[in-house]
């Protein structure tokens, strides 16, 4: 019984962890030292965003404040973030 109830919390724990790596997001947010012509281009070359997408979280990061620009693991987005702010962006993992 005690074995089981172990068996099942670390299966739990497993998943978890499995979860929280693919629940990590980058937001950009919004600034007044970025043009919105040099927010689209980062968002495509870095994050291979088509131009349609790039164009539209720029504008949304605009009215808005913030903008999730992109989801994954947490591994995966570190380069991401740190070549958006390499680019003068304001962006953060949450």
């Amino acid at each position: 019984m005690i074995e089981e109830k172990l068996e099942e919390l670390l299966v739990d724990e497993e998943l978890e962890e499995v979860l929280s790596d693919y629940t990590s997001n980058i937001i950009v947010y919004n600034d007044d030292q970025n043009t919105f012509e040099w927010v689209i281009e980062s968002f495509v070359d870095v994050l291979k965003h088509s131009s349609t997408q790039a164009e539209q979280l720029a504008f949304l990061i605009h009215f808005k404040g913030k903008a999730n620009v992109k989801s994954g693991s947490l591994d995966e987005l570190r380069t991401f973030k740190d070549a958006l702010v390499d680019r003068g962006l304001s962006a953060v993992i949450e």
